[in-house]
């Protein structure tokens, strides 16, 4: 079972890497292929954004039904629970980051000119948008920690500071994907 599981993953990884490698090319791409490469740059931005955004909405929901629980019995707490209910909004702020830098080295923001992108930083935009999002699905969890933090916070105002802590490690799953995406970004040429 264990050596169909890593021949899949072979298989899988090299199915990717034979399908980017016939896309990419070493010439210098024309304006057409570069404005189709472009297209490709905002999919990786929308992938970034959309599931970073949408995984941090439902982690503030999560925190929020228990910051309100809280606040309506004990209205002097809601200093503390605002705190611990805004961090998974952190991941959307990453996803933006990346559509922002992404967006940047395509020559869409900022007015720089005329950029041509290749289809290497075209195909690479996905994935950095897909690692970015991706990763960006821990504010649920960080959502779900939040509200238990946030109800410890009501029993106990004292124990604030180590809720915030716990509710900050799920996050560093995503800080880990912005990390990763900065260098991709970076080795491709489009930072």
């Amino acid at each position: 079972m264990k050596n169909k599981k890593i021949t899949i993953i072979g298989l899988l990884v090299m199915l990717s890497l034979l399908s980017t490698a016939s896309i990419v090319s070493a010439a210098e791409p024309t304006p057409e292929e570069s404005d189709q490469n472009k297209i490709l740059v905002i999919l990786g931005c929308a992938l970034a954004i959309g599931i970073a955004g949408v995984s941090s909405a439902i982690g503030l929901a999560l925190a929020g039904s228990s910051a309100i629980a809280v606040t309506a019995e004990k209205p002097n707490l809601f200093g503390k629970c605002l705190v611990l209910q805004v961090l998974p909004m952190t991941q959307s702020v990453y996803g933006l980051l990346t559509a922002i830098l992404l967006m940047m080295g395509a020559g869409l923001l900022g007015g720089g000119g005329t950029v041509l992108v290749g289809s290497l930083a075209g195909m690479g935009s996905i994935w950095i948008g897909l690692a970015v999002g991706l990763t960006g699905i821990s504010a649920i969890n960080q959502g779900m920690v939040a509200s238990s933090s946030i109800s410890a916070v009501g029993r106990n105002p004292d124990v604030a500071a180590r809720g915030i802590i716990f509710t900050v490690m799920p996050e560093t799953i995503a800080i880990f994907g912005l990390l990763v995406g900065i260098l991709l970004m970076t080795g491709l040429g489009l930072l």
